[in-house]
């Protein structure tokens, strides 16, 4: 199946999340609320008695941004594939990012709207894509009550009905059920550079609150998108991309 896709039709993406807030004592008082709840399991290792809130400013601090009620979308890097006059593929990996949430989500929707809106010829790729990005994106479209594009209404769908989406995660499974296997990890055995090399996702929240450095985040996510598309063309056992066919577009 792989081999048959028309690459040109596929738009490779990631994205970075952060924690809605800087810290977990900005929130509102239903918030924290809310988060202590949420946040239970992740302190299931202490006492119940011995918990108290910089526990929970800690947890925040770590693992909000990676759900869609307590974080948001502060960058989606997407990559496609263009074939010059010699027939040699070409990536331009481009980013929506920014402070403003709901901007970066319309960016991302208007491209989708515009070159990607039939998904019976439309490819949306990713590592991880079924289970995180594309779930948390839609969440966050909800919140900002933005229109879905039609290769974002996944609702009640079966899952023939979904084969526009692409998980290089799930590829490597094979049938099997074993848990999440990293980029890294499979950059690394496949034998292509492995991404984000200058800052991991541990990071990327004090980047963006206390750095303010958005292009840094968005050249790291863009390094997680060409690490994905040269796993879709090993799945397809052709040429991995060189330097000189990638283009950051600014």
């Amino acid at each position: 199946m792989l081999e048959n896709i028309n690459l040109t039709r596929v738009l490779f993406l990631d994205i970075e999340c952060v924690s809605s807030s800087p810290a977990f004592d900005e929130l509102s008082d239903n918030m924290k609320e809310l988060w202590k709840i949420k946040s239970k399991y992740l302190l299931r290792h202490l006492p119940k008695e011995e918990i108290t809130d910089e526990h929970y400013a800690d947890t925040y601090k770590q693992k909000a941004a990676i759900y869609a009620e307590f974080g948001k979308v502060m960058c989606i890097s997407v990559g496609f594939i263009t074939y010059d006059e010699n027939k040699q593929p070409k990536l331009r990996l481009k980013s929506f990012a920014g402070e403003d949430e709901k901007a970066v989500l319309e960016g991302f929707c208007d491209l989708l709207n515009k070159h990607y809106k039939n998904p019976n010829n439309s490819y949306l790729c990713g590592h991880n894509i079924k289970e995180f990005d594309i779930p948390y994106i839609c969440r966050r479209l909800v919140v900002h009550q933005l229109d879905f594009p039609a290769v974002l209404q996944l609702q009640g769908k079966k899952p023939w009905e979904t084969q526009h989406l692409l998980d290089t995660m799930e590829m490597w499974k094979f049938g099997d059920y074993k848990s999440y296997t990293s980029l890294k990890l499979l950059a690394e055995i496949l034998g292509f550079p492995s991404p984000k090399d200058d800052i991991d996702g541990s990071d990327v929240g004090r980047v963006f609150w206390e750095e303010n450095d958005i292009d840094r985040i968005s050249l790291y996510c863009e390094k997680d998108v060409l690490a994905t598309v040269q796993l879709f063309l090993r799945y397809r056992r052709q040429p991995l991309l060189e330097e000189s066919q990638i283009a950051h577009v600014r």
